[in-house]
């Protein structure tokens, strides 16, 4: 095992010092024996300490628990569930006044050669899982308790660079903190959109409009506005290394038809005889019908695709635009017509003449459906934006884990 990290600021050549868990850190939990009035805490994988009200998991939210058999957690200190610590549930309080969580918890602090973001860090990189793995024990459930943890061991370098090292993956968190909150705000705007500027319960106008169109908006059934709708194919196809892609359901998630190298590919010779009966145009409305249904996205170059019978290809008529027939099948109103339609057999699915049935209701201008489908795909870009910065930057975060700290050969 190596002393020094891949990666490491300039001006810091000392070898890192291995250190023991029992050395650096004390049982810190304390039961609040006294009944004090505290708020209560708990931890999940995702947040760390989080207010247990706003808690759900088994061991987070207890409201009739004693809670004299609470542990009292100190600012700055971590605390861990040794039943779900192998996933990542461990917190840290940065918090001023003292706290209180449930006794399952085991709490600690460390001496002060350790800064604590840096720790934080090193838990959340591959070398801790490993020693998790090694040390928990248990039959049915597994623990990892802080005796357990005593028996640890870590490099370490000096505090000024341990907090080097904490600023900058606190920095990349910060960041991805921050396009995971633009991307959340994002998706609240958007589905407030489709629910205010599509009409609901029966009206024939919509809450929310662009100026300068007022006509009350058309009715109609779903397989009226189509000029053609039809589900993927049904056969047998045999699987090859190369040749077009034959994707499925799980390929088309919020708006975007996505494949990688696992996906499967069929001859050119099995794509021919699937095309056929129908050619794949380019704006084609996919929707997935088998599954989880009612996802939908457009196809903007169908060459070398097609799809299982899991999906539908619905081709708008003139009467309708693409971008507007894809905004209105995300709608609360229309996916719970999907919902009611579809069958209850081992997968759930609906049927193409089901999907036909449902109700839809339209501007009769083309310029009003194309400013709606023009916003509304505009709020995906943004979505898909964020999402794929946070992407990228869980990516930088993960190599940076791997080559800030050092190793195990």
């Amino acid at each position: 095992m190596s002393n020094t990290p891949n990666i490491r600021f300039s001006g810091y050549t000392d070898p890192w010092k291995q250190r023991k868990f029992s050395d650096f850190t004390w049982n810190a939990g304390k039961r609040n024996k006294d009944d004090l009035d505290l708020e209560p805490y708990a931890i999940t994988n995702e947040h760390g300490f989080i207010r247990q009200t706003e808690a759900h998991d088994d061991f987070g939210y207890m409201k009739d628990t004693d809670r004299k058999a609470y542990n009292i957690v100190m600012p700055n200190s971590f605390a861990y569930n040794p039943a779900r610590i192998n996933v990542g549930s461990i917190g840290y309080y940065e918090g001023t006044e003292n706290v209180i969580v449930s006794s399952l918890y085991e709490v600690f602090q460390t001496a002060d050669y350790v800064d604590d973001r840096f720790l934080w860090h090193w838990f959340k990189s591959d070398e801790f899982p490993k020693w998790i793995g090694r040390l928990q024990e248990g039959s049915v459930r597994l623990y990892f308790y802080y005796d357990k943890l005593c028996e640890c061991q870590m490099l370490m370098p000096s505090v000024p660079e341990q907090k080097r090292i904490a600023e900058i993956l606190d920095g990349i968190d910060d960041l991805i903190t921050l396009h995971q909150r633009k991307c959340d705000e994002t998706k609240t705007l958007k589905k407030y959109m489709l629910k205010k500027m599509f009409p609901q319960n029966g009206a024939l106008v919509p809450e929310i409009r662009f100026a300068g169109f007022n006509d009350p908006w058309k009715q109609r059934k779903l397989g009226e506005v189509l000029s053609f709708i039809k589900d993927g194919t049904h056969g047998t196809h045999p699987d090859t290394d190369e040749g077009p892609l034959l994707l499925s359901a799980k390929n088309i998630k919020n708006g975007r038809i996505t494949w990688d190298d696992a996906d499967r590919r069929i001859s050119q010779d099995e794509y021919k005889k699937i095309h056929s009966t129908f050619i794949l145009k380019s704006n084609d409305v996919l929707m997935t019908i088998v599954g989880s249904i009612g996802e939908a996205a457009i196809l903007k170059n169908p060459e070398g695709i097609t799809f299982q019978r899991s999906v539908a290809f619905l081709r708008p008529n003139e009467e309708i635009t693409s971008e507007f027939l894809y905004s209105e099948i995300l709608t609360s109103r229309f996916q719970k017509d999907l919902d009611s339609r579809k069958s209850t057999s081992a997968q759930p699915g609906i049927y193409l003449g089901d999907l036909s049935e449902i109700p839809f209701s339209f501007p009769g201008d083309l310029n009003e459906q194309e400013k709606i489908g023009s916003l509304l795909l505009k709020l995906d870009e943004t979505i898909t934006l964020h999402q794929r910065k946070c992407d990228e930057l869980k990516e930088v975060k993960k190599y940076m884990l791997q080559n800030m700290f050092p190793q195990k050969g």
